[in-house]
C-alpha cells in the first residue's frame, strides 16, 4: 500500500488519538477541581452545589461540546454550547470560589469550539470571574483581593497563549488532513490516466504487431492464392509452387501470432541472427513476386539488443511489402550496415518512386500523403499506417528513418538506430538467451 493510502487512512485515527488525550485531561481536571470543592470550607450546601454544576459539565461537553470540536464548521450550536459552559462554570465559582481551577479545562474547551477572537474574549472573561464573585461576595482582604487579581491576570495572559496555540495545531491538524486528502485524489488520478494511457499504448503495440505480421501476410497470401487460381488450368506446376507458398506463409504467420500473443521474440529470430532473418525475408519477397531481391551485410556482424533486431526486422517486412504493393519494382536491395556505435538498414528499388516532398508535407499536416500514406509508403487500405509505425517503433529505441524518392527514379528507405542508447543486452544465436531476456522482447514497443 503506498504512503499517500496510509497517510489518508492515519488522518482520522490520529485525530481521534489525540481527542482521547484531551478527553483524559478533561477527566482529570475535573477530578482535581471536584476534589478541591470537596474538601473547601464553604458549607456543604454550597459545595453540593458546586460539584453537581462541575459534573453537568461532563455531559453537556460528551453530548454537545465534543462532536462540535470534532467538527471544522462552526454554527449556532458552538455558541450555545459555549453559553451553557461559561453558565455552569459561573454558577460553580458563584458558591466556591475553589470551582475556579476549572478554568484549566474551561478555556482550552472555548478555543476549540469557538473562532479564535470570541474565544479569547470569552477565555478573559472566564479569568475574571473569580475576582469578580470575590468582589461581590465582600469581606474579602486587600492582600487577598490583590492575590487573586494577579492570579486572574495570570490565567489571562496564559489562557490567550493556550488558546493560540490550541489554533494552531488544530489548523495544521486541517490543513495536513485536506493535503493527504488532496494528494490521495491526485493519486487516483494519476493511476487512472496511466491505467488508460497503458490501455493505449497495448493497443498500438497490437495495431503495429498485426499490421507487420498478419496483414502483411494475408495480403500476400491473398495474391498468392489469385496467382494460383489463375495458373491452375495453363500451369499446374507454378500453381501447386503458389500454394506451398501460401502454406509456408501461413506457418510462418501463425508461429509469429502466438509470439507476439506471448509477448516473446518473432519467430524468425529465436533461432536465427537478425541477418538470416533478413536473407529469408528477402528470398521470401522474391518467391512471392518474382523480384530480384538481393541481401548483404556490410561491416562486422555481431549481435544486437533484441529491441533492435524487432525493430530492424519489422522495418525490413514493411519496406518489402510497400515495394510489393506501390513500387512495380524489378528488383530490390536489403543491406544490413555494421557502424561504430549504430546499426542500419537501407532497402532500395527501382519502382516507380514517389513525390517525397509532397509526402513530407502531408505527414507535418496528418495526411494521407504523409510517411506511410501516399503510392508507395503505405496508402491505399493500410490507411497510412505502415511507415508511421515504422518510425513510432525506431523512436521509441532512439533510431531514425528517411525515405528519399521521386517519381520515376525508385525508392530508398534508411533506417538508423544507434547502439549505445538501445535498451536491453546484446542477443542473438550466439548469444544466451535465458527466460528473463525473452520476457523484455519487445519492451521498446510497450511504452516503456
Amino acid at each position: 500500500m503506498d504512503t499517500v493510502t496510509r497517510e489518508a487512512r492515519r488522518a482520522p485515527d490520529a485525530r481521534v488519538r489525540w481527542f482521547g488525550l484531551w478527553d483524559s485531561y478533561f477527566v482529570t481536571c475535573y477530578l482535581v477541581t471536584t476534589g478541591l470543592v470537596f474538601t473547601s470550607a464553604v458549607p456543604q450546601t454550597g459545595r453540593l452545589v458546586a460539584i453537581g454544576a462541575l459534573t453537568l459539565v461532563v455531559p453537556w461537553y460528551a453530548g454537545i461540546g465534543r462532536p462540535l470540536m470534532l467538527r471544522h464548521e462552526r454554527d449556532r450550536r458552538n455558541a450555545v454550547f459555549a453559553g451553557g459552559l461559561f453558565g455552569l462554570f459561573g454558577l460553580a465559582t458563584a458558591v466556591d470560589l475553589t470551582s475556579a481551577f476549572a478554568l484549566f479545562a474551561l478555556v482550552p474547551m472555548l478555543m476549540m469550539s469557538l473562532d479564535t477572537r470570541p474565544a479569547v474574549v470569552a477565555g478573559v472573561l472566564g479569568n475574571l470571574v473569580p475576582v469578580t464573585m470575590l468582589w461581590l461576595q465582600g469581606g474579602a482582604t486587600a492582600p487577598l483581593m490583590l492575590f487573586v487579581l494577579l492570579a486572574s491576570l495570570l490565567g489571562i495572559a496564559l489562557s490567550v497563549l493556550l488558546g493560540l496555540w490550541i489554533k494552531r495545531v488544530v489548523r495544521q491538524n486541517r490543513e495536513h488532513a485536506e493535503l493527504i486528502e488532496e494528494l490521495r485524489r491526485n493519486r487516483e488520478q494519476v493511476a487512472r490516466l496511466s491505467h488508460q494511457a497503458g490501455i493505449s499504448a497495448e493497443r498500438e503495440r497490437l495495431a503495429r504487431e498485426i499490421h507487420d505480421t498478419l496483414a502483411q501476410s494475408l495480403t500476400s497470401i491473398i495474391s498468392l492464392v489469385q496467382a494460383a487460381d489463375a495458373e491452375v488450368e495453363g500451369a499446374p506446376a507454378v500453381a501447386r509452387k503458389h500454394l506451398a507458398l501460401v502454406g509456408r506463409m501461413a506457418k510462418e504467420s501463425l508461429a509469429e501470432a502466438r509470439s507476439f500473443v506471448a509477448d516473446r521474440t518473432p519467430a524468425s529470430l529465436r533461432e536465427s541472427s537478425l541477418a538470416q532473418a533478413l536473407r529469408r525475408q528477402a528470398d521470401g519477397l522474391a518467391a512471392q513476386t518474382g523480384l530480384l531481391a538481393r541481401f548483404a551485410v556490410e561491416g562486422d556482424e555481431r549481435p544486437l539488443p533484441m529491441a533492435v533486431n524487432v525493430v530492424l526486422l519489422r522495418a525490413a517486412q514493411e519496406a518489402g511489402t510497400n515495394v510489393r504493393k506501390h513500387a512495380e519494382a524489378r528488383a530490390v536491395d536489403l543491406v544490413l550496415r555494421y557502424g561504430e556505435g549504430h546499426v542500419g538498414l537501407h532497402v532500395t528499388d527501382d519502382g516507380k518512386g514517389f513525390d517525397a516532398a509532397k509526402a513530407e508535407r502531408g505527414a507535418a499536416q496528418g495526411g494521407p500523403d504523409g510517411p506511410g500514406g501516399g503510392d508507395e509508403v503505405g496508402g491505399g487500405e493500410d490507411g497510412g499506417f505502415g511507415l508511421r509505425g515504422m518510425a513510432a517503433r525506431l523512436a521509441e529505441i532512439g533510431g531514425a528513418m528517411s525515405v528519399v524518392s521521386e517519381p520515376g527514379a525508385g525508392t530508398v528507405v534508411e533506417v538508423k538506430v544507434p547502439l549505445d542508447g538501445a535498451a536491453g543486452r546484446p542477443e542473438g544465436p550466439s548469444a544466451p538467451r535465458p527466460e528473463a531476456a525473452e520476457r523484455r522482447t519487445e519492451a521498446a514497443h510497450e511504452g516503456r
